[in-house]
């Protein structure tokens, strides 16, 4: 059975996101590490992009935290990830670098197959997806922060989704 973490955003329904294990464990592993850690609570969405996908877990709020790199889990860096990136889908964030993912996530809220093979999707949305588009809706500024802050709560991992 695959871990199931419950993302709580400020205001909003728990969102509910399958990781998908057997297919990307490093970029699981390290997520869940995290959440398991408290490591996201309190961060916040720092970059909504509309009809695109909405970006957090970065320490400092501005996209330019983070934590210890993860190898990239994707086809470009020579592992098959057959996962698309398609609505609901979540990903690690990185900057050029195929291994500079760490503690960034985003969660895709429209089309971006020019994603697939590039970067490491790791899981998906299974409960309350409208949470993630109401969140891709927000007013931004124009470096596509939102202009009242996107809380992120907590996320834990499900209990009974663990073995």
């Amino acid at each position: 059975m695959n871990p199931i973490v419950v993302l709580e955003i400020d205001g909003k329904k728990p969102v509910e996101i399958e990781l998908y294990e057997e297919i990307a464990p490093i970029s699981v592993k390290n997520f869940v590490r995290l959440v398991k850690g408290g490591f996201y609570d309190g961060l916040i969405f720092h970059r909504v992009i509309k009809d695109f996908m909405i970006q957090g877990g970065c320490p400092k709020g501005d996209g330019t935290g983070k934590t210890a790199s993860i190898i990239g889990e994707f086809a470009r860096n020579g592992i098959n990830n057959p996962i698309k990136h398609e609505v609901g889908v979540i990903s690690m964030a990185r900057a050029q670098d195929y291994d500079s993912g760490s503690c960034q996530f985003f969660i895709v809220t429209g089309k971006a197959t020019h994603l697939d093979g590039l970067y490491a999707a790791f899981g998906k949305v299974i409960s309350n997806l409208d949470v993630i588009l109401e969140v891709n809706e927000v007013e931004t500024d124009h470096g596509d922060k939102p202009i009242i802050p996107v809380i992120i709560n907590r996320i834990y991992v499900k209990e009974d989704s663990t073995n």
